[in-house]
């Protein structure tokens, strides 16, 4: 196995980690975004939306916990450098998560009355992890430095995510919803659409302008050219997906999944754009990837376990959303 070099498994384990966090950002994604946009003034449309992510949203969390064990592992240097920078928004982050669990089997439990109570505290979790999660995103932009400016941006992009978790949200919601609350989703939908183009575009605009390694990689021949394909086809995709959000619902519920097909491809093609401007960086500036590895004897030991965990997990996911499939129904506590 001589092509298994320090440097081909600090890009495997590289390219593992941003899987695992870009599968989270989808598939929690939504979850979370059915979960920031919840619709309090009725019980039965709650009781829908959050029987379409019950089967998914704990195992969804799986690729967090992924993806954080791989850093912790394979990159140890980064890992504490981020951290150390991240402190606060990942506790945040956390409560945020251990809110949304509580709150999820309590709503189960508790007298009828009382449930609404516990809706609002899914709801507040929900918003307080997707905020911490975009605040961490523009701290990390910003080179993981706080000062006005960066918090600024920081707390803009945290609301930035917000509304591209909810977007994602909705499109789930309308995929496995039918009637008022379809309606309702597809109307949200459109909304968390524009909020996160304007978010994409203000990234856009600031990155290269506080990286000089950004405006580089962007800007110089020939692989500007190829990079340039990104961010027309995100864009495209926001295009196309307003114009179908705004015939839909269609009869026998055709397209009903394409929003959330679209969203997928904006989640994507983002996320590379944003892994190609940082590349070989893995903290900004400061360490790249190949410095902040393991050990060759270190790294092949993970590889060899990775190898068998991640298709697992992958495959109890897949099973999961195949045996699920189809509109959600309202939930029934007996």
């Amino acid at each position: 196995m001589n092509w298994l070099t320090a440097e081909h498994l600090a890009l495997v384990f590289g390219g593992l980690t941003a899987l695992s966090i870009l599968l989270y950002a989808i598939l929690d994604g939504y979850d979370l975004g059915v979960g920031i946009t919840l619709p309090m003034g009725n019980e039965a449309w709650r009781d829908t939306a959050i029987a379409s992510i019950g089967p998914f949203w704990d195992a969804n969390e799986t690729w967090l916990v992924l993806a954080v064990g791989l850093l912790l592992v394979a990159f140890p240097a980064a890992h504490s450098a981020i951290l150390h920078a991240l402190y606060l928004p990942t506790a945040m982050l956390l409560i945020g998560l251990i809110l949304r669990g509580v709150a999820f089997d309590f709503r189960a439990k508790v007298k009828t009355q009382r449930k609404v109570y516990w809706d609002y505290t899914f709801k507040a979790g929900s918003l307080l992890a997707t905020f911490s999660q975009g605040f961490m995103l523009g701290i990390y932009v910003m080179g993981l430095q706080y000062h006005t400016g960066s918090i600024i941006f920081a707390c803009f992009s945290g609301l930035c995510v917000t509304a591209a978790y909810a977007m994602i949200g909705n499109a789930w919601l309308i995929g496995k919803t039918s009637g008022e609350l379809q309606l309702h989703a597809i109307k949200h939908c459109k909304i968390a659409g524009v909020l996160t183009l304007s978010g994409i575009l203000a990234v856009s605009l600031i990155n290269p302008m506080v990286n000089a390694n950004v405006l580089q990689v962007w800007t110089e021949p020939p692989l500007a050219y190829f990079f340039a394909a990104i961010p027309l086809l995100c864009f495209a995709m926001f295009v196309i997906g307003y114009l179908a959000l705004k015939r839909l619902p269609l009869p026998k519920d055709a397209g009903a999944w394409l929003p959330f097909a679209i969203c997928n491809v904006i989640f994507i093609s983002s996320f590379i754009g944003l892994a190609l401007s940082f590349y070989p960086f893995v903290v900004p500036n400061q360490m790249t990837l190949y410095q902040a590895a393991s050990s060759r004897e270190s790294l092949l030991i993970i590889f060899f376990g990775a190898v068998v965990v991640i298709p697992v997990i992958a495959a109890y996911t897949a099973v999961a959303y195949y045996a699920f499939r189809g509109k959600a129904d309202g939930l029934k506590y007996y």
